[in-house]
């Protein structure tokens, strides 16, 4: 499914859905004002489109003892052959590293990483991140307080 404008019950399907995932198809139907079956329909469509990629459970880090967040700015070697290959694979197989976007500016990623305490991030750091040949500096900056924390996206 294409980037393309929703009509105002697709719309409100998504932003229910992102509110609630754990809606049913009738609760769904009834919040829109269509019956079950359209409803249906359309969750299906924007799941085999990609709109809808999977459903999750949000868990708050603090009640598990991730009480670290750090933002941290990596930049990688230019010249060093396979550097980002590298990374990125580090990136995929750490379950530390909740979120990681390329940037642009004086470092090449920022990644988001949750561990219980400053010990968990150092050691963090030290064996897995500073193990990549690639990395050239890591900046990090540790989260304070969290403003917002949201996950809906806005629906166009």
């Amino acid at each position: 499914m294409e980037n393309k404008s929703f009509d105002r019950a697709t719309r409100q399907i998504l932003e229910a859905l992102q509110d609630d995932a754990r809606l049913s198809t009738q609760a769904l139907a009834e919040r829109v004002g269509l019956s079950a079956t359209p409803v249906w329909r359309r969750v299906r469509e924007l799941e085999d489109g990609g709109v809808i990629r999977r459903q999750v459970v949000l868990v708050d880090r603090e009640k598990l003892g991730l009480s670290i967040c750090v933002l941290a700015n990596v930049s990688l070697v230019r010249h060093s052959e396979g550097a980002v290959e590298q990374f990125e694979a580090l990136v995929k197989a750490s379950r530390e590293i909740i979120e990681c976007h390329g940037i642009t500016g004086e470092a090449d990623y920022v990644i988001k990483v949750v561990v219980p305490d400053m010990k968990a991030y150092d050691q963090f750091l030290q064996s897995k991140v500073f193990k990549v040949p690639g990395v050239a500096s890591v900046r990090s900056n540790v989260v304070l307080r969290e403003v917002k924390y949201e996950t809906a996206l806005p629906i166009p």
